[in-house]
């Protein structure tokens, strides 16, 4: 038997006799190919984890225990090297691969990649999803070297994830800061923000290393409006660091321009420690029918399901709890939903099947204890968009891709590699499946091609403005000239404004003046009226469409806005809006849309119509400073809405704040909650808070 020939599955069912057989030819024709393929070859290396999850299955096959840790070590697998009954020389191949403080033991390119980035080079690293980068990072942290660090991430959700692995494996010698509020206590220090948070921190000082976690998002091509502020981030952390690390999956390569200031090394490798079977079902003429076929099958579970919004998240979520269907017990955080959120939102009736969602129109506090549930199989499928791609990490076992979009967009290549990559998880399920409804899309190279590698003249107009002097060409002076008297704005105010986009920057000086002009109520100062914010809100809305910020119109955005500051607590929040809601239900969630925009976008609309109008009405009283302050934090006290972030929803720690508190009195008053059993927390309260404030 050799390995392209193995049908696994049936291999699995075989009498012992025919099994050691087999198996034992397995053991051959892998001895042979080692020496013929590249050392990252997927089927080569797919032979461990399927033959690791084979014998966990089979006892019989155990004394094959010593030759199964020799192909471990030999393809470099040393993370599967069994030291119980390994060899001598098996065992101490895994031992130095071994990270005794942090009980982790690497795989060959792991250590390759460690190798050059502790000689002080730079280093981008393109490696599948299951090749282990995050441990990886951990490996770098816990040299003594690298003592300021500022790691980069596109969401608050990996912020997050990120922050408690670092808390439990180095909060006794870093400070792990995420907020501007947060400041350093000690010499050693990790700074964990999105490239919006990080850009505009004035505590960074010098660096020993930056770390940009999906770094194949600097590229403007993908399609993301957040590309060159990334870069702008980028660029400045890099001018005060001594090195960097990049890493992402499925890269073909980087372009440089021949006058790039930034030289690195790049690795690529296909290394995966665990192994896939795909499952075509793009011939089945009921692929609704048999997509509830596969959720139900327990075999499957933990399951995500890929669809292309959250509109049809939430459809599909909405036709499993019409078919009866239970999957798991979601009852307790259901009744919570309802009671915390209002009753109208149609995924608690889902959750109480056991059934979660993640989209971005998920409250972060409840996407992530989605995620948790799921890891733990209380939530056994978890219904998904483009928004779990992105870093966070799940024990999925499988990967059911029903569409083949995102956003009515068909999705590449490089998108489709990345959703197929979270089946199977190191340590949990050595072999995942992925089942394609849909042709998947043709395979072609990807090269990451971004303006901070790039040449500066070329560069969108939003990136150059971060540009250092000694860095600007003539060319790029002269365009920022251009910018600025285009926006009406000298650069470092472009600069600060810079993520909107010049052209919306363009378009709202437009429409400020015109409200001028209009003498609508855009001067205002203090806490605004309704009025003031129905009218700012019309400025905005001239420029960009209110749906952005999850409204149907602009007196729609000014009403969340007057009742999110008038609520006395966010439960009163969320239920004056279930109760008022008259929209279709399955985008009732697009409230949380709305807060999100509040978090940051939507208070820079604010700000640049409060900077033009000083400029057209120097003397009136306008000042937007209380609610620019306000907006962000939801008119909350930040420990509460910092905490939202780490995993605990508002309404379970507004019930806790007191005045003076920051988020560590809070969040040692919400632990010390946790731990009683008679207290003003439900056990599923208890649990949650527990679970997101570790330690």
């Amino acid at each position: 038997m050799t390995i392209p020939t193995t049908d696994w599955g049936e291999l699995a069912q075989k009498n012992e006799f025919e099994l050691k057989g087999d198996v034992f030819s397995i053991f051959q024709d892998a001895s042979t190919r080692i020496q013929m393929l590249p050392g990252d070859d997927p089927e080569l290396l797919s032979v461990v984890p399927r033959l690791a999850e084979l014998m966990e299955k089979r006892k019989e096959l155990h004394s094959y225990g010593e030759a199964f840790s020799a192909l471990a070590r030999s393809v470099g697998l040393w993370n599967y090297v069994d030291r119980t009954s390994a060899s001598a020389r098996d065992e101490l191949a895994a031992e130095r691969a071994t990270i005794p403080g942090l009980g982790l033991t690497l795989h060959r390119e792991q250590l390759s990649a460690l190798h050059t980035l502790s000689s002080g080079k730079n280093l981008i690293l393109s490696a599948p999803t299951s090749f282990g980068k995050s441990i990886l990072i951990d490996a770098l942290l816990y040299q003594e070297r690298f003592r300021r660090v500022a790691i980069v991430l596109p969401t608050i959700a990996l912020l997050d994830e990120f922050r408690r692995r670092l808390i439990t494996r180095f909060g006794d010698q870093f400070d792990v800061l995420m907020h501007h509020s947060e400041k350093a206590t000690r010499d050693r220090v990790i700074f964990l923000g999105t490239q919006e948070r990080l850009i505009n921190r004035d505590d960074l000082g010098s660096l020993d290393l930056v770390v940009v976690d999906e770094f194949y998002k600097l590229d403007p091509h993908r399609r993301d409006e957040r590309a060159v502020t990334l870069n702008a981030a980028v660029y400045r952390l890099l001018g005060k660091a001594r090195q960097f690390f990049f890493l992402g999956p499925n890269i073909d390569g980087v372009l440089t321009s021949d006058g790039s200031r930034w030289r690195f090394e790049f690795l690529k490798t296909r290394f995966s420690t665990v192994a896939v079977d795909t499952i075509d079902l793009k011939s089945v003429p009921d692929k609704d029918a048999r997509l509830h076929e596969e959720i139900i099958n327990r075999s499957n579970w933990p399951a995500l399901v890929f669809v292309s919004s959250p509109d049809k998240a939430n459809k599909l979520a909405a036709d499993i709890v019409a078919r009866k269907t239970q999957l798991g017990n979601g009852a307790a955080l259901s009744r919570w939903m309802v009671e915390n959120y209002g009753g109208k939102w149609e995924l608690s009736e889902a959750v109480a099947a056991g059934v979660g969602i993640h989209h971005g129109r998920i409250p972060r506090a409840l996407a992530s204890r989605f995620i948790t549930l799921f890891n733990l199989r209380k939530i056994p499928v978890l219904i998904c968009t483009s928004t779990l791609i992105e870093g966070v990490n799940t024990a999925a076992k499988s990967v059911l891709i029903y569409d083949k979009t995102i956003a009515n967009r068909p999705y590449d290549f490089f998108t489709f590699s990345n959703i197929r990559g979270r089946a199977g998880r190191l340590g949990k399920h050595h072999v995942g499946q992925v089942y394609l409804f849909h042709e998947p899309p043709e395979r072609e190279d990807v090269e990451v091609e971004a303006p901070l590698f790039g040449d500066p003249d070329g560069a969108p107009d939003e990136y150059v403005v971060h540009m250092d002097d000694e860095d600007v060409s003539p060319v790029v002076s002269d365009r920022v000239a251009d910018m600025a008297q285009r926006v009406g704005l000298d650069p470092a105010q472009i600069r600060r404004f810079s993520g909107l986009g010049v052209e919306t920057l363009v378009g709202l000086r437009a429409a400020t003046n015109a409200a001028v002009r209009g003498r609508t109520g855009i001067f205002w100062s203090g806490r605004p009226r309704f009025s003031d914010l129905a009218a700012t809100c019309e400025v905005i809305c001239k420029v960009t469409r209110a749906q952005i910020f999850g409204c149907a119109s602009a007196r729609q955005l000014a009403m969340y806005i007057s009742m999110l500051s008038q609520s006395s607590t966010m439960k009163s929040f969320y239920q004056w809006h279930s109760e008022s809601y008259r929209g279709q239900p399955e985008r009732i969630d697009n409230v949380f849309k709305f807060l999100r925009a509040a978090e940051f976008s939507l208070p820079e609309y604010f700000a640049v119509i409060e900077l033009f109008a000083k400029v057209v009405a120097p003397g009136a009283a306008i000042d937007y400073s209380l609610l620019l302050a306000e907006l962000p934090r939801w008119f909350r006290a930040e420990p509460l809405k910092i905490l939202e972030e780490q995993g605990v929803p508002i309404q379970i720690s507004e019930r806790f704040l007191r005045t003076g508190d920051n988020v560590t009195s809070l969040g040692a008053r919400l632990r010390e909650a946790a731990q009683n059993e008679k207290g003003a927390l439900s056990p599923m309260e208890r649990q949650w808070v527990k679970d997101a404030l570790p330690g």
